[in-house]
Parts: C-alpha cells; sequence; structure tokens
C-alpha cells in the first residue's frame, strides 16, 4: 500500500469516495441508459432523414442537442433522489461541487465542438450572402455534390477506351436524374484523366464533396467493373464494389451503380416517368447500337460536330431506329455540319433538312427528351425559324434537363442570340457549376455580363480564363473600351494574335482622342481587301464604334448575303448582344437586317450599347 492511502484527504481516498457516491446514486446506470437511447434515436433519425427529404444539419442537431442532455441527466441522477415519498433534491454530499464542475465543463465542451466546425443552420456562412458565379475558387460547400471521374480502361485494347469514356458518362446522366444533386460534367472532371491529382485537389477545383472512380475492362461477354466512392476532403472510402456482369446486362448494372451511390449518398430518384425520358441508353437494350452511340459521344467530345461523329450517330439509328438520344445527336451533327464545315447555303440547307428530319423522329420516340428540344432549337435557329419558337424549344429543354451541360450550354447561346441576357446569364452560371474547368465557358458568359453592364463581374470571371491560360484578349480589350479607357484598350490590342492584332489596334484606335490616327486605322483594314473580306463583321463592328451609320449598315449586309464557311450563321450569333452595334438599334435598316435574318427586333433586345453602357460607369 502506497503512504498517501492511509490519509483519509488524499487523492485515492477522495476519488474512492467519489466513486462510491456515483454508484450510490445510480449515476452509472443513468448514464448508461441514456447514451443506449440516444444512440437508438441517433439510428432512427439517421434513417428517416431521407424519407422527409431533410436537410443534412438536421442531424448534425440532433446529435448536438444528445450532446448537451448528456450532463444534464448525469447532473439530474446526482442531484435527485428517488424515495417513498417522491423525487427529492440532495446536493449535500460530498463531491457536489465536484459533479456540477464537471456537467458544466462537459456542456461546454460540447457547444465549443459544435461551433468550432459546424455553423448553426439558420447562420449562413460568412461567404454566403456574398457568394456568387464569378468565384475564382470553387469550394466544398454543398454536401449532395459529386463528380464521376473518367473510368480507367482496364483492357490492353485502347479501342475500349470510348467505352470506358462512355461508362463515365452514362454514369454523370444517371447520377444527374437525382434529385438535389449536383453532378459535374464530363468535360470537366475528365480533366483528372491522369490520375495525379489527389482528392482534395480535385474537391476543390470542381466544388464537390464526392469522387467517384473506378475502372472497367471488358473481356469477350463478360463486364468487370470496380467502383469507390469516396469524401473528397480526405479521401475516406463511403463506398466500394466489384462487380462481374454478362455484358449483356450493362445497363442493368449502371443503374445498380447509380443506385448504389446515391443511395450513400441519400438521394431520392425523380419519377420514373421523367428519369426514363432522359434516359440516353436505347430502350430495346441494343448493346451494339450503344457502343455505336458511345463512340460518336467521344468523336464529338475530342472532335466537335463533324462528320465522323455523324457517322457513328448514323450507324446507332441503323442498329436501332428506335434509339431515340442517337436522332437527336444525329440532328446534333447535322446542324454542326451545316453552321461550321459547308461551304455554301445549298449545302447548308440539305443538311439543315436531314437534321430537322433527325430530330422530328427523335421527339416523336421520345416526347419529353430535353436534348432533343435543343437540337431541334438549333435546327430552327441555323434555319432562320421563328425566334419565338426557338425559345420556347429552349425553355423546354431546360425545364426537362436543367442538369444537362450539352442542354445548358445551346440554351445560353441561343438565348444570347434573340437578346434574352437575363436568362442567358442565369444559364451560363448554372452552366459554371455544372463544368466548372472548362475555360471556353468564361470569355463567352463575360461577353454577355459586359452587354448589361456589368463589368466587374465580367472582368473577373475573365480573371478565371487568364488562369486556366485560355486566350481572351478580344474580352479584355471589349472591357477597356466601354470603360472608354483608350490607354488599356490599344495595349492589349498590341498583345493580340498575330493575325487579329492590326483589327484589334484599329478597333482600339476608335476610342483614343487621336481622330486622325483613327481615321488612318479604319483605312488601313478597309484597304486591306483579303483582311477586310475575310472579316466582314469587324468591319461593320470599326465602322459603328467610328460612329458611320451607313458604313456599319454596308458591312452588315455584306456579312448577310457572303458568308463564309461557317457563316450561315455568322451575323445573327451576338448581333442583339453586341455593344458597338447596337448603338444603331433604332436605325430602320438594322431593324430590317435582323427581321431579314429571322431575329427579333433590337428594341427587345435586353442588352445595352457602348454609349449606354459608358454612362453608368465611373469616370476614370
Amino acid at each position: 500500500m502506497l503512504p498517501y492511502q492511509n490519509d483519509a484527504y488524499s487523492p485515492y481516498h477522495v476519488a474512492m469516495g467519489l466513486y462510491a457516491e456515483l454508484r450510490k446514486r445510480k449515476v452509472f446506470q443513468v448514464a448508461a441508459g441514456y447514451l443506449a437511447v440516444a444512440w437508438l434515436l441517433l439510428q432512427v433519425t439517421a434513417t428517416i432523414l431521407p424519407a422527409f427529404d431533410l436537410p443534412v444539419w438536421t442531424l448534425r442537431f440532433v446529435v448536438l442537442l444528445f450532446t448537451l442532455g448528456f450532463p444534464v441527466a448525469v447532473l439530474m441522477a446526482w442531484a435527485l433522489e428517488l424515495t417513498p415519498e417522491g423525487v427529492k433534491l440532495d446536493v449535500s454530499a460530498s463531491g457536489s461541487k465536484r459533479i456540477f464542475t464537471l456537467a458544466g465543463v462537459l456542456i461546454a465542451v460540447a457547444i465549443g465542438w459544435y461551433f468550432r466546425g459546424h455553423a448553426l443552420p439558420l447562420q449562413p456562412a460568412p461567404h454566403a450572402a456574398s457568394a456568387s458565379t464569378t468565384s475564382t475558387q470553387p469550394r466544398l460547400s454543398d454536401t449532395r455534390s459529386i463528380a464521376v471521374l473518367p473510368l480507367v480502361n482496364a483492357s490492353n485494347d485502347p479501342q475500349q477506351q470510348f467505352f470506358s469514356d462512355g461508362l463515365s458518362e452514362n454514369l454523370i446522366n444517371t447520377l444527374s436524374r437525382f434529385d438535389g444533386l449536383k453532378v459535374i460534367g464530363s468535360m470537366s472532371s475528365f480533366q483528372f484523366r491522369d490520375g495525379k491529382a489527389d482528392s482534395v485537389t480535385i474537391g476543390r477545383k470542381l466544388g464537390v464533396a464526392y469522387l467517384l472512380s473506378g475502372s472497367v475492362q471488358r473481356a469477350g461477354d463478360v463486364v468487370r467493373i470496380s467502383a469507390s466512392l469516396v469524401k473528397a476532403i480526405d479521401g475516406s472510402t463511403l463506398w466500394a464494389e466489384h462487380y462481374d456482369r454478362p455484358y449483356k446486362n450493362l445497363f442493368a448494372l449502371q443503374d445498380e451503380i447509380a443506385h448504389a451511390v446515391t443511395g450513400a449518398l441519400q438521394v431520392k430518384l425523380l419519377s420514373p416517368e421523367a428519369a426514363a425520358q432522359q434516359d440516353d441508353r436505347p430502350p430495346s437494350g441494343n448493346i451494339e447500337a450503344y457502343n455505336a452511340y458511345l463512340q460518336g459521344l467521344k468523336i464529338e467530345r475530342d472532335d466537335g460536330f463533324g462528320y465522323k461523329a455523324n457517322q457513328a450517330f448514323a450507324r446507332a439509328v441503323q442498329l436501332d431506329p428506335g434509339y431515340a438520344a442517337a436522332w437527336a445527336h444525329l440532328a446534333g451533327t447535322w446542324t454542326g455540319i451545316a453552321q461550321y464545315w459547308d461551304d455554301d447555303f445549298e449545302a447548308a440547307r440539305e443538311h439543315l433538312g436531314k437534321a430537322r428530319l433527325a430530330v422530328d423522329k427523335a421527339l416523336q420516340l421520345a416526347p419529353d427528351l430535353g436534348i432533343a428540344y435543343v437540337d431541334r432549337a438549333w435546327v430552327l435557329a441555323a434555319s432562320g425559324s421563328d425566334y419565338r419558337d426557338v425559345l420556347t424549344d429552349c425553355r423546354h429543354a431546360v425545364q426537362l434537363a436543367a442538369n444537362n451541360g450539352t442542354v445548358v450550354f445551346g440554351c445560353s447561346w441561343l438565348q444570347a442570340r434573340y437578346g434574352k441576357l437575363g436568362e442567358a446569364i442565369g444559364l451560363r452560371e448554372r452552366l459554371l457549376s455544372i463544368e466548372p474547368l472548362i475555360a471556353g465557358n468564361y470569355p463567352p458568359h463575360a461577353e454577355m455580363l459586359m452587354a448589361v453592364g456589368r463589368l466587374d463581374e465580367a472582368e473577373k470571371l475573365l480573371s478565371i480564363a487568364d488562369g486556366l491560360s485560355y486566350p481572351s484578349s478580344y474580352e479584355h480589350m471589349m472591357a477597356a473600351m466601354l470603360r472608354a479607357d483608350a490607354n488599356a484598350a490599344m495595349h492589349i490590342a498590341t498583345q493580340a494574335p498575330t493575325d487579329q492584332r492590326d483589327l484589334y489596334m484599329a478597333l482600339a484606335a476608335q476610342i483614343g482622342p487621336d481622330r486622325a490616327a483613327a481615321d488612318a486605322a479604319l483605312a488601313k483594314i478597309v484597304a486591306n481587301k483579303t483582311l477586310a473580306e475575310g472579316h466582314p463583321y469587324q468591319v461593320a463592328q470599326l465602322y459603328a464604334v467610328h460612329g458611320d451609320a451607313d458604313k456599319t449598315m454596308e458591312w452588315l449586309e455584306h456579312t448577310r448575303t457572303k458568308p463564309k464557311r461557317g457563316g450561315i450563321t455568322l451575323l445573327r450569333a451576338q448581333l442583339l448582344y453586341d455593344p458597338f452595334l447596337l448603338r444603331f438599334r433604332d436605325d430602320s435598316r438594322f431593324i430590317a437586317i435582323c427581321k431579314k435574318i429571322g431575329l427579333p427586333p433590337p428594341s427587345e433586345s435586353e442588352a445595352l450599347s457602348i454609349d449606354q453602357i459608358r454612362a453608368h460607369q465611373p469616370r476614370l
């Protein structure tokens, strides 16, 4: 026995006395019972959360309540005594002060723990009020957000890359149909194909909380898929599984994986009818048609809307004439060929006719297929059809497939084309949340913002594009011109690509104080027949900024009647949100040109002219 154990006031005796008192007052029994009941109720709460679609902070709040309640229960067990006369208060025993102190400490620790890492749901995070899509840094703020990284092609056949990429794309499409789940598009998530970045880096750059990764191998009639769901913030695995399935059961396997992932994330599927309509797989289950479709998607992603992609989708509908999604993409490639590849109007009209037949077939097969409506909108726009029909199809497409990057991208362009800048900018903001790492999405968004006078926001987006090494010198120069900063505009112009430098410098000169220099720069461009004929729209802009309405209309008409390759939609692409040209929006000739190419009257455009924008900018 140690010497101090004989001392009645030694730590040993004090501890033993406190222990005996705790047992006497049944504090241990109460604590054990409380913890058991709390654990059971927490399990029940976690189970019913998805059923009632409660926010994720609900569970944390319940945990906080039980944590705060524990020292209270211990305290009551100590202070209250059950007697034949009823419950009596008894706090006279030795150690009362200690137990009260302990309870207070426990409560303080619980509160401190919660507020250190979790803000109360009623209190927005400090950045919430000012958060916007112009943020230069995505953040892990949404607990229901996920990126599907490209499945690794584990076979020895490079030709199977389209298969693994296609499965990744399908998982993205499938997950996008789940209510309340933010899913990053493939154009952004596929940038991490090399596997060099860790989960924290990927999560931060994409702004997601979870990552789905894995590998796929097709061996004869068997497909093998390994998949895992991890927390981006620490790389911890929430779910992992390995599948060996017959190749013929591929679609069922895709659904199985998607439901396993969403089950782990506790999200629910949209109505089965709505989900089925947005499925990009052949309803017949024709695997070979699906393979051709996947090949077309890969070609589109790598090479754009050209003949190679067109041939792949044509093979898909040949193998399965009931394949609505393949018909829709076939229409998209015909439209792309007409806009960007055809040399003359006759060839373009022929291919637009084929596009219209294909998209009508898609909608006949699947009347609620979102991608088909945006493809039809493109066909109508390229054909110069009534703009109201184009806008109707766009809005319907977004309603049906709001999380589809292709739909949102296409509709944002078309809304802007017809001067609906409010809707276009809203769609662009959504697009940046779906595809945050596609550098080419930032300058067009910036142009739309500049067209309504939101220059500061536009310049933030251009800074992001700069950080992603995307050239945006024209947009930077445009911002400087709208601010009437001639020196900055000319400096940017001198740094422009060589083949565009003379045009940029001439444009910047038009807002400078030296009118003789501006006249000379303009005359030099017009005198260069090759340059001027190759860029008639830019010449029209030059004359517009110069203030010559007659020459502006002359060159706009020249752009309309004598397009080069891809010129079928060159003029109508941005005419109604070009601040330089909109200074003549009330000119009858400008109104007539808009009417000829199927645009609404310029007075309906929500965009502003350079003069209107300058009037609302602070003086330099």
